[in-house]
């Protein structure tokens, strides 16, 4: 990354925490998986997970968005009614519910998170069809609001994610997974295999939204410039456990656990 790092400010500091996790546990194998992670995540905080390939990140931000289920641990959300909600405990359609309406996920590889046999414009409101939006010239009106809001040019409602950059076709991702003003949002790697310019792009474009939409989110990277300026608080990951977790700028500037000094020195590969 070429521009400098800075955080994002927090909006809130006294809520109740959106989520709520407890001993979360998801092992394939010693070491292999994520084994006891404990937080809280509050509205509009940023908590960014970062380790080297094979950490468990990745499989902790699985079983965090429901898409994995545990060995062991709770989770809990406090939805937009107050209501403490233990995720692990709903029906299977209630927890796919959730990931079409309150909870949203950005995939690495925006294939993964797109219809890309589909328009983009059928796109963005396919998530809102899901929660109950079914006037055409309403969606469409949406879909041509959100497109601009993610820097895609209206003209291409029409087209077809399989015509869009990469990057295109991230923006694209995000508005759809943000169009219905979820309260909690899962990345992983969202600027992997971007070009610099491109990331560079994308980040301004997530850390506006996340200011203005008040999100919490929970992001996995292996980019410590994109932890540092996307996250609040950093949760450090080796081996499948938590090894390290505090205030971004804390931990990345005064890094306390020998790894994560490893880590922060680029001693260890992403």
């Amino acid at each position: 990354m070429n521009q400098p790092a800075q955080t994002i400010e927090r909006t809130t500091a006294t809520e109740q925490p959106v989520l709520s996790v407890r001993n979360l546990t998801k092992l394939y194998a010693p070491g292999k998986g994520c084994h006891d992670v404990s937080f809280d995540l509050h509205p509009g905080e940023v908590l960014g997970i970062v380790g080297e390939s094979g950490s468990g990140k990745t499989t902790l931000l699985k079983t965090l968005s429901a898409r994995l289920a545990p060995d062991r641990g709770e989770l809990l959300y406090l939805n937009s009614e107050q209501q403490l909600m233990d995720v692990y405990q709903l029906p299977e359609f209630r927890r796919r519910q959730l990931l079409r309406s309150d909870w949203g996920v950005v995939h690495q590889h925006p294939q993964d998170g797109l219809r890309m046999r589909v328009s983009a414009g059928a796109n963005i409101g396919e998530r809102l069809m899901a929660v109950g939006d079914r006037h055409y010239q309403q969606l469409r009106k949406r879909g041509l609001e959100w497109l601009k809001a993610v820097e895609i040019d209206e003209d291409r409602i029409d087209d077809n994610p399989s015509t869009f950059s990469g990057g295109m076709q991230q923006r694209l991702q995000i508005a759809r997974n943000l169009v219905t003003h979820p309260r909690l949002v899962f990345m992983d790697e969202p600027t992997g295999g971007l070009d610099v310019s491109v990331q560079a792009r994308l980040l301004d474009l997530l850390r506006n939204l996340v200011m203005d939409m008040n999100l919490s989110v929970v992001i996995v990277t292996h980019d410590l410039a994109v932890a540092r300026l996307l996250s609040h608080r950093l949760m450090v990951m080796r081996r499948g456990e938590v090894v390290e977790q505090g205030l971004t700028d804390q931990i990345l500037d005064d890094p306390q656990h020998p790894y994560t000094q490893l880590l922060v020195s680029s001693v260890l590969a992403p």
